[in-house]
């Protein structure tokens, strides 16, 4: 999962996303993300899962991702509880999530979810040639320990220049310290 601000993705990679997209590994995603929020204190989360296709396949045109695997997915998932609606166009559910609309986002694949998310924390200042903010989260779901990082990598190339920043760290920090005050049992009894 990553995360910056309100907005909260989990995903794939781009090569295994296409094979990847299928109604029980949809299940077993959008039950990851229940439980990643309920574990930073979301009482209820709202799950927006996106389409894999551009505007959701077009009722098949675009391709049957969204018919065959997705919407299934969706529809046991609301059966079992959890309140998760799509498949919905991607190029509008990072903005509908930002919103407050959703609380988490399950992305198809990488960039469907982590280029929206950088933007909102990764900003650019082009007349001092330096980032102004560049915050975001990385947290390993489905590990029996808690695991949050930066989001941004490593930033050896910033290293020893002054002009690294521990906004990314601090967020990192800050969400390891909610996965463990709200750690306390399993949140998904009775679900799935």
């Amino acid at each position: 999962m990553q995360a910056c601000d309100n907005l909260r993705v989990v995903h794939v990679s781009l090569r295994v996303a296409c094979d990847r997209v299928k109604k029980e590994r949809d299940l077993k995603v959008i039950k990851l993300a229940d439980e990643a929020c309920r574990k930073i204190g979301i009482r209820e989360p709202r799950i927006g899962v996106a389409s894999l296709n551009p505007h959701s396949g077009e009722n098949g045109l675009f391709g049957r991702k969204e018919i065959d695997e997705i919407i299934p997915a969706v529809e046991e998932a609301r059966t079992a509880g959890f309140h998760a609606e799509g498949p919905i166009p991607p190029d509008t559910l990072s903005s509908r999530a930002k919103g407050w609309q959703y609380d988490i986002v399950v992305a198809m694949y990488h960039d469907q979810g982590h280029i929206p998310l950088k933007v909102v924390g990764f900003n650019w200042d082009e007349s001092g040639k330096r980032w102004n903010s560049v915050s975001g989260v990385n947290i390993t779901l489905g590990l029996p320990i808690i695991r949050s990082s930066v989001d941004h990598g490593t930033a050896f190339d910033q290293a020893g220049k002054g002009t690294a920043t521990a906004e990314s760290l601090l967020d990192a920090i800050e969400y390891g310290v909610k996965l463990a005050e709200n750690n306390s049992g399993s949140y998904m009894e009775g679900k799935l």
